[in-house]
């Protein structure tokens, strides 16, 4: 036996009592009989392939490496990356809340939260209940008015009663007699003291309910019965069933100022603007005048401002007045 074949005898007894001594083996370059889609036998490694799926990446994961700094580290890194959720998407926790870089001065800006507005309670019975007999059965007739006092007047025939809200107590102001009745309407002053009552024979009676005193009687405005009333100030606007509306100055003996024809039946209602200076009135006949104080001065009585005429039935209400520039813009768009 020659030396060459001791030597290769040697090393393989030594490769054979310690096959993996070395942590990469020498791979054999064998090419003989290769073939593209059916691999040799020959070719393949497998003692190296079976190093490389059993003891190869153990040399990767040695436990003689890591230390408690390190696995502090590593836990503390998973858990600023969320690497120890099992899942990636996961729909039932929430995401974390941002951090914020630049702290903001949240002292001029106060968001408080809306709060939510309260239902309007509206009672299904009444608060109190009054007895109103002999009440005329009329609807163009206006028969009570809720004066500042918080004192109700309500005309029952011929006589005019007050109920005091605040203490429930009633009282009778005056009883007309039967020639000048039934009383038609009556329209409580500003300052809750004075009240204007109208008759069925067109005069209109002004009292003092305080004293339970009548200060005096307005005649001579109107031909028929007075059916509504007006204060603006010291004026007293009545509107009559002959169709014509008076202004009254109740401080002058000659009361009579301004007169506006311009309805054909009954002035049901009427109502001044907050300015003083627009007078709103409703009719029998369907339509609604819009009356300004300068025309009346003018001595042009059957000037209107405005004129409303697609009503089908008597206005009583015309309550909706307000500065001329805001009703007449209103005015344009509900005509179109």
């Amino acid at each position: 036996m020659d030396a060459g074949s001791m030597y290769s005898s040697s090393s393989l007894k030594a490769q054979s009592r310690f096959p993996l001594q070395q942590q990469f083996l020498p791979r054999t370059n064998s090419k003989e009989n290769l073939d593209r889609f059916i691999p040799n036998r020959s070719a393949m490694d497998m003692d190296y392939a079976h190093f490389m799926l059993t003891e190869g990446r153990k040399g990767k994961e040695n436990p003689s490496v890591s230390s408690p700094s390190r696995d502090a580290y590593r836990k503390q890194l998973a858990e600023s990356l969320n690497m120890n959720r099992t899942r990636i998407l996961a729909f039932k926790n929430k995401p974390p809340a941002p951090v914020e870089l630049m702290p903001q001065d949240h002292s001029h800006h106060h968001h408080q939260p809306k709060t939510a507005k309260p239902r309007r309670h509206i009672p299904q019975t009444s608060e109190r209940t009054l007895d109103a007999p002999d009440l005329v059965d009329d609807f163009y007739l206006n028969l009570l008015d809720w004066g500042s006092s918080n004192v109700l007047a309500i005309a029952l025939g011929s006589t005019v009663y007050l109920w005091d809200a605040s203490e429930g107590s009633t009282s009778e102001l005056v009883t007309v007699d039967d020639e000048d009745g039934p009383i038609t309407s009556v329209n409580w002053a500003p300052d809750g003291r004075h009240i204007a009552i109208g008759l069925n024979n067109s005069h209109v009676q002004l009292w003092d309910s305080a004293s339970n005193k009548q200060l005096r009687t307005l005649k001579g405005g109107h031909r028929s019965r007075v059916g509504s009333l007006a204060w603006n100030n010291h004026i007293l606007t009545t509107g009559g069933m002959d169709g014509q509306i008076i202004n009254n100055d109740v401080r002058i003996r000659s009361h009579i100022v301004e007169t506006y024809r311009g309805h054909t039946q009954e002035v049901c209602g009427l109502k001044w603007s907050a300015s003083g200076q627009q007078l709103a009135s409703g009719g029998n006949d369907n339509l609604i005048h819009i009356w300004d104080r300068s025309t009346a001065l003018s001595n042009s009585a059957t000037q209107w401002l405005h004129r409303l005429e697609d009503h089908t039935s008597a206005v009583k209400s015309p309550g909706l007045v307000s500065f001329p520039r805001e009703f007449t813009s209103l005015w344009r768009r509900w005509r179109r």
